[in-house]
């Protein structure tokens, strides 16, 4: 039985996401499946040592910084049929040229997808209870409350949650919530009935979805469709308290919008991206004790990029092996991903 084809392969992104992402062992177990080009990555592809190491590549290992592959530098690299990104979203790098040539792409889109859920199921349990605002009561009585007097709006069970797009979030989202006393709502016009029905929860329109949940978490990519989705008209239909997760991309939602429910008191808000990010510093959102923002940090950090590694490995072993992709982005697909 001949061995298996051992690919020529090369790094292209920026050094400092592959220092963050690409640890040691990653780099080893890259080494194992395919022949890995000689460190430094390739962060300018227009140098006379990228042109060289893309001569004869033939998958290329992206992340975070990867310079566009257009054209020009396309045609510096005669072999290279398939690219692996070690992040989410291709649309910086992975131009129409990419396509026309039929070379094949991957993700790492459905392995960062788990810690954007994880933050959102958290964030959704944590503002049922109140932790925040109670939390801040507490520091400043240093004392207790009559928990006997506790508002009936206060807790999780039998809540209502809405999910506003079945996209990979999404879809980890609904299923993380499966074990809690939860209604949860999907609004999402390319999903069926029947689809609805397999992931347990119940299809409704855009304006039910705003008006029936005590909280709406925000999941669609940002595209042109989908700009300023989250409208002044469905914000004001929010139940008085209700509250708005945003973990997609800042400018899904009409922000001022948002600025003068929240400052109202009509909606609460945790928000990890703005528009734009970050926020100007005198903006009246970081004011609102009702809201809370964080700095983009819902996807992958940490020791989390070893799933994004972990899965741009398997994806170079399956392809070097002739088993095809797990994890493909399609073209025809791009219209509806971030």
């Amino acid at each position: 039985m001949p061995p298996p084809h051992r690919p020529r392969a090369a790094l292209a992104l920026s050094r400092e996401a592959a220092e963050a992402v690409l640890e040691p062992p990653a780099l080893a177990a890259l080494a194992e499946v395919c022949d890995l080009a000689p460190l430094p990555v390739l962060d300018d592809l227009t140098t006379d040592r990228a042109r060289a190491v893309l001569a004869d590549t033939e998958i290329l290992v992206t992340g975070w910084g990867c310079p566009p592959l257009t054209a020009e530098v396309l045609a510096g690299a005669p072999r290279l049929r398939a690219v692996v990104h070690t992040a989410g979203s291709v649309r910086a790098h992975v131009t129409d040229a990419c396509w026309d040539r039929g070379i094949e792409v991957s993700s790492a889109a459905a392995a960062n997808a788990v810690p954007v859920a994880e933050y959102t199921v958290a964030m959704i349990l944590l503002t049922g209870k109140r932790v925040l605002e109670s939390a801040r009561d507490y520091r400043a009585a240093r004392t207790h409350g009559d928990f006997l007097r506790t508002p009936r709006a206060t807790g999780n069970y039998r809540r209502t949650v809405g999910i506003l797009s079945a996209s990979l979030i999404g879809r980890r989202v609904i299923e993380l919530l499966r074990p809690y006393d939860l209604e949860v709502l999907l609004h999402d016009p390319y999903v069926t009935d029947e689809e609805a029905a397999a992931l347990g929860v119940t299809p409704v329109s855009l304006p039910d979805l705003f008006a029936r949940g005590d909280v709406v978490s925000v999941h669609t990519p940002l595209l042109p469709a989908t700009r300023g989705l989250v409208s002044r008209e469905l914000l004001a239909a929010m139940r008085p308290d209700a509250v708005l997760v945003n973990t997609a991309r800042g400018a899904v939602v009409d922000q001022d919008a948002l600025t003068e429910a929240a400052a109202e008191g009509r909606v609460r808000a945790v928000l990890d991206v703005t528009d734009p990010e970050v926020l100007p510093p005198d903006h009246p959102l970081w004011d609102c004790d009702n809201v809370l923002i964080t700095p983009h940090l819902a996807g992958s950090q940490g020791n989390e990029w070893r799933r994004l590694a972990e899965l741009a490995v398997d994806e170079v072993r399956r392809w070097a092996a002739g088993d095809g992709f797990a994890h493909p982005v399609r073209r025809e697909r791009l219209a509806y991903l971030a």
